[in-house]
């Protein structure tokens, strides 16, 4: 049986792996090289890596029995031509959602990058930016030499810094996850007021983040993912193993 699953998440990942273990032929489409190496190679899943419009995502969904969508929580667009694609294509779509964090006392919530910006602009204040390069165009605004952005290190990302005005001695250049320890050691080495991340739950490293934050005094301004109707992790892959016997 063939279940593609558009990933780009840990939970994404994991559940791709559990799927074939199951016996399923498994296709996971990822839009980057570093996707496509975080994914690896395992026996009985075929990666497809690059940027896909509707008519190659409804391509790759030819005789599916099932998508599933475990893209990013913030990639609403994706989600949008994933639901697209398979309504023409004719296969159902299983959306994989995380829960939602619980905040710390004194965070501060935005709904996305432009909202944190406005709530930013009249602080002071060194910015720890854990949150990717695609948002950097709006943190310019505030002006890049307060911003120290951690970002992958590829050089599409050192080139958005470069675009967004950052100076190179405030880049981060690391490949996460990232413990407490590691957090808590930049926002004390870069004397950081703000830390700006997104609720990524546990598989994206949110309560280290969160943790170190207030141990080293910052504050905490967390981008909310859009509410879906997704469904959990055990409900997915439980739905996945009445399909596969």
């Amino acid at each position: 049986m063939k279940i593609v699953l558009f990933g780009g998440t840990t939970e994404g990942r994991t559940l791709s792996r559990e799927l074939a273990s199951l016996g399923a032929e498994v296709t996971v489409c990822v839009t980057t090289d570093y996707g496509r190496e975080e994914q690896g190679q395992v026996p009985g899943i075929t990666v497809h890596a690059g940027p896909m419009g509707i008519s190659g995502m409804t391509a790759a969904l030819k005789g599916a029995a099932l998508c599933i969508d475990a893209t990013h929580p913030y990639a609403m667009a994706a989600t949008a031509n994933i639901r697209t694609a398979c309504e023409t294509a004719g296969v159902p779509c299983r959306r994989l959602s995380r829960r939602l964090s619980p905040l710390p006392l004194g965070s501060m919530e935005a709904e996305n990058a432009e909202d944190a910006v406005r709530y930013l602009q009249d602080t002071a204040g060194n910015i720890l930016l854990t949150t990717g390069s695609k948002d950097l165009p709006a943190f310019s605004a505030l002006g890049g030499s307060r911003l120290y952005p951690r970002v992958l290190p590829a050089a599409e990302s050192l080139a958005a810094c470069e675009r967004a005005g950052i100076p190179r001695r405030n880049i981060i250049a690391m490949q996460g996850p990232f413990r407490r320890e590691l957090n808590l050691a930049l926002i004390r080495q870069f004397s950081i007021r703000y830390l700006v991340t997104k609720d990524g739950g546990e598989a994206g490293g949110f309560g280290e983040k969160a943790a170190a934050a207030a141990d080293g005094g910052a504050v905490l301004v967390v981008l909310r993912p859009p509410v879906d109707s997704g469904e959990d992790y055990d409900a997915i892959l439980n739905y996945c193993r009445g399909l596969l016997t």
